[in-house]
C-alpha cells in the first residue's frame, strides 16, 4: 500500500473532539461526566494531535472525573467555555474534581473558566478546629504528567486547592488567572509535590491560603512575573511533619509583586519530631515589591497553625538562601524574621539590598528578627539586618539538650 492509500489514523493528522458531539448537555447542571470520557477516551486513541474540545459560549457540569493515559498521540485540551463543579454535598468527599494522571505531551489551555463553585462547600472545613479534617475537592491535578503546558485559563471559587502538581516533570504554566475570596479555608493558588522542573510565569493569583506552595521532593522550579494577594504569600512548605519526606531545593522567585498577604516569602517547617533529618536547599528571591505585607520575608521553623504544638526542633536543615533587591512595605513591625532551628541552624542565609518600610513611620521603624541562622548582609538594609549579631548563638544549656 502506498502513502497516499493509507488510512487517516496513521498520518497522524490533527483532529478535532468536540464534547457536544459525544452527548455533554451544555445546560450547566446536568452531569456531563460520561460524554467528556469517551470523548477523551477516542482523543487518546488518535495518533495524532487529539484537541478536546470544551465549545466557546457553553457552560457543562461534570462531577469528579480522570483523564487518564497514556495516550497515543499529542494531546490538547481546549476549554473555551465554562466548566462548573457539582455543588451536591454528598459530591465534596472525593480528592479530586479534575483529575490529569499519566499523560505525556500534555496541553491544556482555551481561556475558559474552571468554577469550583466552592461557596457552598467552605462551611464543610473545619481543618482550624479538626487537624484530621477530609480536604475538599482540587479544581484541577496533575499526577505523573511530563512535557506539559497549562496557560490562559482561570480558576474561580475552588473548594479545594485550585491546582496541584504531583509527580510531574517538565512543566509549564503561564497567564493563569486565580480567585477565591482571601477568608475562603485551604484555596491554595498552585501546589508542587515531588516534581521536576516546573516553570510558572505571567499570573495572577488571589487565595485564602498560599498562592503557591512547594512541598518536598519538588525541585528545579523557576517563577516569575507572578501577582499574589491576597493570601499567604509564596511559600516553602510546610515541611518536616511527616516521617519521611524527600528533599527540597532550587527555587528561584524573581520579578513578582506580593500585595496585602499574610507572608511574603516563606519558608516554614513544623517544629515537630521526625524520623529522620531532611534538608531544603538552594533558594533565590530577587526583584521582588511587597505592598503591605504582614511578614514580607521570613523562615519561620516553629510553624503550628493548629495547636496543640510540641515545638520540638526542627530536623530540617535549611541552606543557601539569597533575598536580593525586595523592597516595599511591611504590615508589621518585624519585617524580616529569620526563625531557624536551634538543632540545625540556618546556613549561608544572605540578605542584598532589602528595603522594607512599616507604615507610616510614626510608630518607629521596621525592625528583624533572628535566631541561629548563619549568614551575612550586602548593600542596602533596611530594616538594619540581624544577621551578623545572632551568629554564633549564645552558649544556652538548651542546646545540650
Amino acid at each position: 500500500m502506498s502513502l497516499l492509500q493509507c488510512p487517516v489514523e496513521s498520518q497522524g493528522r490533527p483532529k478535532f473532539f468536540n464534547v457536544m458531539e459525544y452527548g455533554a448537555i451544555a445546560d450547566g447542571t446536568t452531569d456531563s461526566s460520561e460524554a467528556f470520557l469517551k470523548a477523551w477516551k477516542e482523543a487518546c486513541e488518535w495518533k495524532g494531535r487529539a484537541t478536546f474540545v470544551v465549545p466557546l459560549g457553553k457552560i457543562f457540569m461534570v462531577n469528579s472525573i480522570m483523564f487518564e493515559g497514556s495516550c497515543k498521540g499529542q494531546m490538547v485540551f481546549l476549554i473555551r467555555g465554562i466548566l462548573k463543579a457539582p455543588t451536591d454535598p454528598s459530591k465534596f468527599l472525593t480528592e479530586n474534581w479534575i483529575n490529569f494522571r499519566y499523560v505525556d505531551n500534555l496541553t491544556v489551555s482555551g481561556d475558559g473558566t474552571l468554577d469550583g463553585q466552592g461557596k457552598v462547600a467552605w462551611p464543610y472545613n473545619d481543618c482550624r478546629k479538626n487537624p484530621h479534617c477530609p480536604a475538599l475537592p482540587v479544581t484541577m491535578r496533575f499526577d505523573f504528567v511530563r512535557n506539559a503546558r497549562v496557560h490562559h485559563l482561570r480558576s474561580i471559587d475552588s473548594k479545594g486547592a485550585h491546582f496541584i502538581i504531583f509527580g510531574c516533570q517538565d512543566m509549564n504554566i503561564s497567564n493563569i488567572n486565580i480567585s477565591a475570596p482571601g477568608d475562603s479555608p485551604n484555596t491554595d493558588g498552585i501546589k508542587i509535590g515531588s516534581s521536576q522542573r516546573i516553570g510558572i510565569a505571567h499570573s495572577n493569583i488571589a487565595t485564602g491560603d498560599d498562592c503557591i506552595a512547594m512541598l518536598p521532593g519538588t525541585r528545579e522550579v523557576n517563577i516569575s512575573d507572578v501577582v499574589c494577594g491576597p493570601g499567604h504569600g509564596i511559600s516553602i512548605g510546610s515541611l518536616g511533619k511527616s516521617g519521611d519526606e524527600d528533599v527540597l531545593s532550587g527555587i528561584v522567585v524573581k520579578n513578582c509583586t506580593i500585595r496585602g498577604t499574610s507572608d511574603g516569602v516563606r519558608i516554614k517547617t513544623w517544629a515537630y519530631p521526625m524520623l529522620k533529618d531532611t534538608e531544603a536547599s538552594n533558594f533565590v528571591y530577587e526583584d521582588i515589591f511587597m505592598d503591605n505585607v504582614s511578614n514580607p520575608i521570613i523562615i519561620d521553623q516553629q510553624y503550628c497553625p493548629v495547636p496543640p504544638c510540641k515545638f520540638v526542633p526542627s530536623r530540617v536543615q535549611i541552606s543557601n538562601v539569597t533575598y536580593k533587591n525586595i523592597w516595599g512595605s511591611s504590615g508589621s513591625k518585624v519585617a524580616v524574621t529569620l526563625r531557624c532551628s536551634w538543632k540545625r541552624p540556618c546556613n549561608n542565609v544572605v540578605l542584598e539590598d532589602i528595603d522594607l518600610s512599616y507604615g507610616s513611620g510614626y510608630d518607629g521603624n521596621a525592625t528583624a528578627l533572628c535566631s541561629h541562622v548563619n549568614g551575612h548582609a550586602l548593600g542596602k538594609q533596611n530594616p538594619p539586618s540581624c544577621l551578623q549579631s545572632n551568629w554564633p548563638p549564645p552558649f544556652s544549656s538548651k542546646f545540650l539538650g
